[in-house]
Formats: C-alpha cells, structure tokens, sequence
C-alpha cells in the first residue's frame, strides 16, 4: 500500500512539472511573446505554407443573400502513430514539404474568407475556423470548421462544418442548425514547394438544415472545388477557384422538389504587407439554382466584391490566433447595392504526431 502511495504521488509531481514547465512557465515569461511564424527553419512544429495563404472556409456557390459555409477539409487515410507527443519531432517535420520561403519571412496562410486558398492543413496542426456573416437586411450565419492533416503528409485533409443561421428566406422562422459540409482535399501540387499551389475538393452536403425554414437544401448533395494559388511576388499572392454544385433532390419550404446545379468562379490578392498584417480583395462571381415548383428551379446570379484584412498573434507554443473582417458587397444586377460584414477567428496550434 506504502508503494502503491509512493507511486501515485510521484505521478502527481510529474504532472506538476510537466504543466509548470510547459504551460504555466511560458505563459508568464511571455504569453504574448510573438515568434515568427512558417520560417524555414525547423524552430517550430505544424506551420502554414508562407509563400501563399490558403484555403477558405466558405461555401461559394449560394447567393449573397445566403452567407456561404466555410469550406471543411478532412485528411483521411494513414495510420495512427504510435507515439503523441505535443509537437512532431524534427524527423517528422522534415517530410512535410512546404512552398518555397525565405528566412525571417513568417507571413500568414490558410485564412482566407471567400475565396478558397491550395494549401492542405500541415503535418501535426489542427485549425479551428469560426466565421460569421450578416447581411443589411438582417439574413445571418455563423460556421465552425474543423480541419485535421493526414499523417504522416499533408498531401490528403479532412475537415467539417458546421452552421447555424437565419436566410430569412422564411419570415419568422428565425435561426437554427443549417446543413452540414464533409470535406476531402487533395494536394495536387505545392507539397515540394514552388510559386503554384494545386489542391482539388470534394465536398458532401448533408440536408442537416430544416429546408422548411429556409435553412437547407432539402437534400443530399455534392460540391467540388479547384482552388489554384499563386504567389505573383514576394509581397504579392493570388487565389483562383473555379467549381460547382449538385443537388439532385432539392426541396424549398413548401417542399416541392427539383433537382439544382450551382457554379462559381472566384479570385482573390493578398498583400503581404507585413508578415502578421495581410490587406485582401476577394472577388466572387456565383450563379446558383433554386426550387420554384416541382421539377422546375430557377437561376439566380451574384457578383460580390469583398475587401478586409487579416492579422496574427503568433506564441512560442505554436498556437497561432488569426482575427479578420470583411465588408461583402453586392454589385451584380441581382441584388446590387447589398452590403454586409464578415467576422473571421482563427485558433490554430500543433496538436502532435509522430512515430
């Protein structure tokens, strides 16, 4: 029994030191200490490709009127490590290829708001991705992304997204859980490094949203994606996507049913201004399909013009926190005029993996 004691509170003081020198210690000497992020170097575990940013979070085939969803991208299909540690060792970061970057040049990637950016989630490193969207008009939404790498590369991610909003496409129906987005990408190109980043999408949309509210698309569907990145030069980088949507089965609040096909093209520039201070300009061109009688749906076009900026707060214990916001703008012939703001929050850090 005395050893069995002995044993217990041995653990208890491991634990205690282990907290004291991995928590407590850095969050006094310099919890706001910022390090530089994504340097060649191997200093710190799980960043972001520099070169570019990357991918955005938000669904690009709806209406203005109907806050997009934030892309999810979840990696998938490698074997679980034996060993966790809280960063990956520097073994396992030198298999992660990342775009070519100088020394001292940490800019910010992987926190666009439209327009989605071809950089897959890196080794180790989970971000969560909270945006939120209102209209003038009072039309909303809120959405959580989740994306998690596949070890021991980058080159497959998995992410999912979750939404809750009012369209106001059903007055008095008020706010609620919208539908629910799987994602799975693929790094095509830009896993060695280099100017050009490639990364496809497939998405699955699940009809979690009461399409009798306004608040889904009644049914089971699929969105694909091809976010192209660009870095132009070195304080200059570009993001095209072109994809679309289908929804075999979609149903509007009166529930009559049609199928409905979406496209959209898109491209964004993000000045690196300073490596934590990023201005952006984002423009979306949208062309989507909605139910309006029984077998028969109708096109509704969009031209957003969507300008804002981006900052970071980097800490030495590889938690990155990202704010941004946005101001989308209606100028196409639909609903020309429109205005709103988009808030962006990023937390990202190394959740660890290696063998």
């Amino acid at each position: 029994m005395k050893g069995l004691a002995l044993m217990v509170c041995r653990s208890v003081l491991a634990a205690c030191a282990v907290v004291l020198t991995t928590i407590l210690l850095p969050a006094l000497a310099g919890g706001q200490e910022l390090e530089e992020r994504k340097t060649s170097t191997t200093a710190n575990a799980g960043r972001k490709p520099p070169a570019m940013a990357a991918p955005e979070r938000t669904d690009k085939t709806v209406d203005f009127s109907v806050p997009r969803r934030p892309r999810l991208e979840v990696e998938a299909g490698s074997v679980l490590p034996e060993r966790v540690y809280w960063r990956p060792t520097e073994a396992a970061r030198a298999r992660v290829a990342r775009p070519a970057q100088t020394a001292g040049d940490p800019h910010i990637a992987d926190n666009s708001f439209l327009i989605e950016e071809a950089y897959n989630q890196e080794y180790g490193v989970v971000q969560h991705i909270n945006a939120f969207q209102r209209g003038r008009r009072g039309d909303w939404e809120f959405t959580f992304t989740q994306e998690w790498p596949v070890q021991p590369a980058p080159r497959h991610q998995f992410s999912y997204t979750l939404a809750v909003a009012d369209y106001e496409t059903v007055p008095g129906a008020g706010g609620g859980l919208g539908d629910l987005l799987l994602n799975y990408r693929y790094q095509l190109a830009g896993q060695d490094g280099g100017a050009v980043a490639i990364a496809p999408r497939i998405s699955l949309l699940l009809p979690t949203g009461d399409s009798r509210q306004g608040r889904g698309a009644g049914g089971t569907g699929v969105e694909f994606n091809l976010p192209v990145s660009i870095t132009l030069h070195e304080q200059l980088v570009t993001h095209f996507n072109a994809g679309g949507s289908i929804v075999p089965n979609a149903k509007n609040p009166a529930g009559e049913e049609a199928a409905t096909y979406g496209y959209f093209v898109g491209q964004s520039f993000i000045w690196r201004l300073h490596p934590r201070f990023n201005p952006l300009l984002e423009v979306l061109f949208s062309s989507q399909q909605s139910v309006a009688a029984p077998g028969d749906a109708v096109w509704e076009n969009s031209v957003i013009l969507n300008p804002g900026f981006r900052w970071a707060y980097n800490f030495a214990n590889g938690l990155q926190i990202v704010p941004g916001i946005a101001f989308p703008v209606e100028v196409g012939r639909a609903n020309r005029g429109e205005w709103g703001i988009f808030l962006y929050l990023s937390f990202e850090h190394p959740f660890a993996a290696s063998r």
